[in-house]
């Protein structure tokens, strides 16, 4: 391996990621996270910016605590304030303070920013660069200087952009990161503007940093990466504001296994997939099914032509094993399912309907019965395993119902709160049990999740991670049927369970029913 094709990963989840919506982690969290990266591989965590907020100086306090095999942690800050000296200035101080072997320090590289933003002279703001970064390296740090808006700021005033780099790299910076800090660079002017600014930086000394909000963020760090840089910057998950940052882990599997690059060991490569749900879960995001190589529709499989190649010849309709990413092949059962799929089905439960043609026409008669009342299967396998489980009589019901109720109850100063009492047995041993929730169906997941976890300890790893309900169109009003979808995580695996009743409650109670059973099914088959 020449080192041309070692890329390094820095990963800026814990900063970048969490100027997202909705994407928030505590300190202990976003350690928890760095751990898991390093256990990875990845070169480069960029831990916060211990400068702005209490939250990052006490994550780069727990760090110093901890011990990093594998990874460089990163702290990040901006350049001096303007006409002070660097020692003095409250940010680098920070920054120092962090103690970690690395810094990035971000400056702008767009002569507007200087002018109309900053409103300093653009000596100042060259001087500023080059005093923060000589500094740091006299303190012994490796400094990583992300010219930020550079795309912008070369097709605006190339001269000055130069002029930044230029700067950046006398004053001993170790790489200079390329930043399309708003996104809306294209692919072939990344390119062109990497062909001419090799003559001032050495492409192997430099990153790519870009944001998607044309949707070009993987794109354009790729070519990037074609072009000779050596580094790519990004987050898990695509995480980022506005539009994200470009997902490193789309960007790991394209280099490593389509571009032959190598960026993490092989063992890492196929955690990428557990990787994406753990920091989605630990966000409380939901996964995005649709996510390449990670997501749970990545080889997902629905037309029964598709499912009938694929069944003989992989590559017909995969681009690349799905294991090497930690990922699986998943086939689709609904009204538009073919003997194929449900062949393909029942072999992943080990079941060989080839020998038992009835059976066969059984299930995918009922699919499509089901269907038609308003289930659907191909979002909820979870579902369809148990479904396919107990129309071959191999399936155990691990608990009877006896009853339950919820009851909502508002005050004038309180919110809504529901309260749901549930009896159940198992093997002929009863169970009472009541919950709080947020609402009725929270609430009766808590009481039943309650109730078993007596009985089957591993139910506490399991918890829901979405809830979707809809109505089915043919109805009217509040009347009108509806389907609830769920969606489910014990850590490791995300399945999906479905419901439909004209009661809400009770389709509710159907999809929580055969999210539990599947969890036992599967644990059962493990076992």
């Amino acid at each position: 391996m020449t080192n041309k094709n070692v890329i390094q990963i820095y990963d800026t989840t814990l900063r970048d990621g969490t100027q997202g919506e909705q994407v928030t982690f505590s300190a202990e969290e976003k350690l928890r996270i760095a751990q898991r990266l390093d256990e990875l591989h990845f070169h480069y965590i960029e831990g916060g910016w211990p400068g702005s907020n209490p939250k990052d100086m006490r994550f780069f306090e727990l760090a110093k605590k901890v011990r990093f095999k594998n990874t460089r942690l990163t702290a990040f800050s901006s350049t001096r304030k303007p006409h002070i000296r660097p020692e003095t200035c409250p940010n680098l101080k920070a920054l120092v303070k962090a103690c970690t072997p690395a810094v990035a320090i971000f400056g702008k590289s767009w002569d507007l920013h200087v002018t109309d933003i900053l409103k300093i002279d653009p000596d100042e703001n060259l001087a500023m660069i080059r005093d923060s970064i000589a500094y740091l390296k006299s303190l012994g740090k490796e400094v990583l200087f992300d010219a930020e808006h550079f795309f912008d700021g070369y097709k605006h005033n190339a001269r000055y952009a130069t002029r930044v780099v230029k700067t950046a790299l006398d004053a001993g910076a170790d790489r200079i990161v390329f930043c399309d800090t708003n996104g809306g660079t294209m692919t072939s002017e990344i390119t062109a503007i990497l062909k001419k600014i090799s003559a001032v930086a050495p492409l192997a000394q430099t990153g790519i940093h870009v944001h998607n909000d044309c949707g070009l963020a993987v794109a354009n760090s790729m070519a990037a990466v074609a072009e000779g840089v050596r580094m790519v910057q990004g987050t898990v998950n695509g995480y980022g504001e506005r539009c994200g940052n470009a997902d490193l882990l789309t960007i790991i599997g394209n280099l490593q296994i389509k571009m032959k690059k190598h960026c993490l060991p092989a063992e890492s490569l196929r955690q990428l997939t557990n990787l994406s749900l753990y920091v989605s879960d630990v966000a409380n995001i939901p996964p995005q099914p649709s996510r390449p190589f990670v997501g749970r529709s990545a080889f997902a499989h629905k037309g029964g032509v598709h499912v009938s190649a694929v069944a003989k010849n992989a590559l017909a309709y995969e681009h690349m094993d799905p294991e090497l990413v930690g990922n699986s092949r998943r086939v689709l059962v609904s009204d538009m399912a073919g003997k194929s799929n449900i062949e393909y089905k029942a072999r992943e439960l080990g079941i060989d309907l080839s020998k038992n043609a009835a059976l066969g026409r059984k299930i995918v008669h009922e699919v499509k019965q089901m269907e038609d009342r308003g289930f659907q299967f191909d979002a909820a396998d979870g579902s369809l395993s148990v479904l396919m489980k107990k129309a071959i009589g191999e399936f155990v019901e691990p608990f009877t119902l006896e009853c339950f109720s919820v009851i909502t109850s508002r005050t004038l100063d309180q919110p809504c709160l529901s309260q749901a009492t549930i009896k159940i047995s198992v093997g002929g041993e009863e169970e009472l049990t009541a919950a709080e929730g947020n609402g009725p169906v929270n609430a009766l997941d808590h009481a039943l999740r309650k109730a078993l976890t007596k009985f089957y300890p591993q139910i506490r790893e399991m918890h829901l991670v979405d809830f979707k309900v809809r109505t089915l169109e043919g109805s009217e009003g509040t009347a009108a049927g509806v389907r609830v979808l769920l969606d489910s995580t014990d850590g490791s695996e995300v399945w999906s369970t479905t419901g439909v009743s004209e009661n809400i409650i009770e389709a509710s109670w159907q999809a929580l029913i055969d999210s539990i059973e599947y969890k036992l099914s599967k644990d059962k088959k493990k076992g």
